[in-house]
């Protein structure tokens, strides 16, 4: 493997362009759909289901996705997934132009792109330690990490001042130019992002299902992904809940409305605490085992997730928010390096997205469908704060898991081949 610096490894530039680019479109997604679905319906829990449904293919296809993508060209499946992904999204905006598009379209848009982009999330997980090496992939992600949450920071109040003067449905063009130029960049790709393949059974159900389970035991018998993976579990479910409902608390609790400069601030704090964790994490494990990063950041995920909703006004929000995002972040950025790093070659694709569909696809959606209802029924400030609750959950998990003799020196990072 090279030992060429990651910022002057060509290949490395095109794979971080890629992400850079498919998540610059993906953001203002993410801000335009719940958006444009309010508009649409004025309705809490139609608003909370876009959050749900983008998290809910996980739960049909992530297992599946990960098994396939191990077997598959992981270069050619990331391709054609951003190019499905470029025509679905870009129907949206194409049926604003007729005056035809309504709710369920834009609902069946969320989940259609998720569900193809589990596709390219399993080849992604496998493809990144194969591209840099493992010793680089927290170095890697936090390259990639960075800049992602850069745009989580400026995206948010620009997309908030567009959203003042266009629709949300002409907006989405971007995120479907976006995934074509993610597809171009991924394949400048030179170097190989699968390692070389011993002959394999031929695809069939059966063969599928035992590439699942295979996956699947990894990750239960590993005692540092499997806590891991239970806490990301319950940190999604509570920021489930409380991103399903943050447009509506932009407006009804902080009344900043659904477009303009503070909306867009509230929202894009976020990224500077995905910013501060992306950076941090390299530095933080130079000193501190995964185990302990996780132990110490949970708890303060947890504490802070509760409060944030509670908060008076926009400003004492947005900086609670840049708290919560970067202990939130930091949660999640060092469980993905960490299972990237301890899974076996041929089981990467499986083991990451076994875990996303129990984080995002269990947690996520479960937790975005729960807080619909509750903000709905008990109030958007109670059901967010009763979500965040979750969290001290997670807390009690990793401190009374092995995570705590391996963070105090006790026992050392489970060796992969010996799980």
């Amino acid at each position: 493997m090279t030992t060429t610096r990651l910022r002057d490894d060509a290949d490395f530039r095109w794979y971080w362009s890629s992400r850079v680019l498919s998540f610059t479109g993906s953001m203002v997604t993410a801000i335009a759909l719940p958006v444009l679905v309010y508009r649409l319906s004025g309705s809490t829990v139609l608003t909370a289901m876009v959050t749900a449904l983008e998290a809910a293919p996980y739960l049909l296809t992530g297992l599946f996705a990960g098994a396939l993508a191990d077997r598959w060209n992981r270069r050619r499946t990331m391709v054609t997934s951003d190019l499905i992904n470029a025509v679905v999204v870009g129907s949206i905006p194409i049926a604003h132009l007729l005056g035809i598009l309504t709710v369920l379209q834009v609902l069946i848009v969320a989940f259609t792109v998720q569900a193809v982009y589990t596709f390219f999330d399993g080849a992604n997980f496998g493809a990144l330690p194969v591209l840099v090496g493992r010793a680089r992939v927290a170095q890697a992600n936090s390259a990639v990490w960075s800049a992602t949450s850069l745009i989580e920071l400026l995206v948010p109040p620009l997309t908030g001042l567009i959203l003042a003067v266009l629709s949300p449905a002409t907006l989405l063009a971007v995120d479907a130019l976006s995934f074509v130029a993610s597809a171009l960049a991924v394949r400048a790709i030179v170097r190989a992002m699968s390692e070389r393949r011993v002959e394999q059974q031929p695809l069939r159900p059966r063969v599928v299902f035992a590439d699942i389970a295979e996956g699947l035991r990894f990750l239960v018998r590993h005692p540092g992904v499997r806590t891991m993976t239970i806490v990301g579990s319950l940190q999604s479910f509570a920021g489930g809940g409380f991103m399903a409902l943050i447009v509506v608390w932009c407006d009804r609790v902080l009344h900043v409305g659904t477009s303009g400069l503070r909306f867009g601030l509230v929202w894009g704090t976020w990224g500077i605490g995905g910013l501060i964790a992306a950076l941090g994490l390299p530095r933080l494990l130079k000193r501190y085992p995964p185990a302990a990063i996780t132990l110490y950041a949970v708890p303060v995920s947890a504490l802070v997730g509760v409060l944030t909703p509670l908060a008076p006004g926009w400003i004492v929000a947005a900086i609670a928010l840049l708290v919560w995002g970067s202990a939130y972040m930091l949660v999640i950025v060092n469980s993905v390096s960490y299972r990237q790093q301890v899974t076996p070659e041929h089981l990467l694709g499986r083991v990451n997205t076994a875990g996303r569909m129990l984080s995002w696809g269990v947690g996520w959606t479960l937790g975005a469908v729960l807080g619909g209802i509750l903000g709905n029924a008990v109030g958007i400030r109670t059901g967010m704060v009763l979500m965040g609750l979750a969290g001290f959950v997670g807390v009690l998990v990793a401190w009374t898991s092995p995570l705590r003799r391996t963070a105090a020196g006790h026992d050392p990072e489970p060796d992969q081949a010996a799980v």
